[in-house]
């Protein structure tokens, strides 16, 4: 009895020193993030290594309590799509968002509060959910379900799970003051561009303004000298209104929210209004459903540049984007019919959304590619891994 009880003991002290070892390691890596998409899916990794889950994922709820940001691990991307819908907040996920604390459970089909699976979900047994909190606000919560190597989760893997919510909770506040930094940055991006709209934009309109007010004293005497001045004065007008919608255009972005294809449906109605240039839209809900939280983002956010590019610069008629899933990865197909730009110039031509596509498709693993010539448009193609 004696080596029974030394031998548990021994495994015991094992794997909480594997714990802590483990425990180390994700902390130092989730400190080292500051990309907010990164730390919460790095947190999710952490946490199934940590726990020894087959499933993990990390649920950032609203002010309503109702989920806004759903980041997994363990399910393969293809599985993943298949899911109706995120989870709602119901069930054991609700319940650790409303009472603020963990919840340890053998089987989950036999909890009052479990509410099932929906319609494709994988079937999993035993839980561990565990907040994320700062001081009294919740800023996530992790779940984990299905132990590897056991019939269910231990006090000890809750409590490692605990330790590693803690540094989780301070990841996640550097990552979002990191974000307002950046926020701040664009409010210092918009205060240029009003300063453009009022030294160059509105100098044009009272350029045109004097144009016009010597039309008045060349009509007596000099009628077709008049009638150029005015086209010419018509012409600036016409330019002008274009370039305030575009303006405008860079100046409201939308902000994203989760779902990819309603986020772009707005943009585009966004860019329809101010650019007046149509856009022949194909992008699914089923293509781009249940992608993780970055590569959704990344979607959205190259569409918004890609737009007001083309917006700004292209001249364009006609715009096309699509998206297709093949092979494991979503593609998202950018066309303009514009008169195009020539690659190796492309900072003097654009600025610096193009290269932020490509930094952001690295970032994922992904590529970004950018195919134009003057006077044959440009076609901006993203490729993402699903998972």
């Amino acid at each position: 009895m004696s080596d029974a009880i030394d031998r548990q003991y021994q495994r015991d002290l094992e794997e909480k020193n594997r714990q802590l070892t483990a425990l180390n390691r994700a902390a130092i890596a989730i400190a080292g993030e500051l990309s907010l998409d990164k730390v919460l899916q790095q947190i999710v990794e952490s946490a199934r290594q940590l726990a020894g889950a087959q499933y993990a994922a990390l649920g950032v709820s609203n002010a309503d309590q109702n989920m806004e940001a759903f980041v997994q691990s363990g399910m393969l991307s293809d599985e993943a799509a298949r899911i109706a819908h995120l989870p709602k907040g119901l069930g054991l996920l609700g319940a650790i968002i409303r009472e603020k604390r963990p919840i340890r459970i053998p089987r989950i089909s036999r909890d009052p509060r479990a509410v099932g699976f929906p319609p494709h979900h994988p079937h999993m047994d035993n839980f561990l959910g565990v907040p994320i909190m700062a001081g009294m606000q919740t800023l996530g919560n992790l779940y984990l379900t299905d132990k590897i190597n056991g019939s269910e989760f231990s006090a000890s893997d809750q409590e490692a799970v605990e330790m590693l919510a803690a540094h989780a909770a301070v990841a996640i506040q550097n990552a979002r003051l990191y974000e307002q930094v950046g926020r701040l940055a664009i409010v210092e991006e918009r205060a240029r561009i009003g300063m453009d709209l009022h030294d160059g934009i509105i100098q044009s309109i009272y350029a045109v303004g004097l144009t016009l007010e010597s039309v008045k004293l060349a009509l007596p005497a000099q009628v077709e000298k008049a009638n150029e001045l005015l086209e010419r004065s018509i012409e600036g007008l016409n330019d002008t209104i274009r370039d305030i919608r575009n303006f405008i255009l860079d100046l409201r972005p939308q902000r994203f929210r989760g779902d990819v294809d309603l986020g772009i449906a707005r943009l585009v109605r966004e860019f329809r209004a101010n650019a007046m240039v149509p856009v022949q839209l194909d992008v699914q809900p089923d293509v781009v459903a249940a992608l993780p939280t970055a590569v959704s983002r990344a979607i959205f956010l190259t569409t918004q540049e890609a737009l007001a590019n083309i917006a700004r610069h292209a001249r364009a008629t006609q715009v096309i984007i699509e998206a297709q899933r093949i092979n494991g990865t979503v593609e998202l197909s950018i066309i303009d019919n514009g008169r195009g730009f020539d690659t190796d110039k492309q900072d003097q031509a654009i600025g610096h959304g193009l290269s932020n596509m490509r930094a952001r498709a690295e970032e994922l693993q992904g590529i970004c590619s950018i195919d134009s010539s003057p006077g044959q448009g440009t076609h901006i193609e993203l490729v993402l891994p699903c998972q």
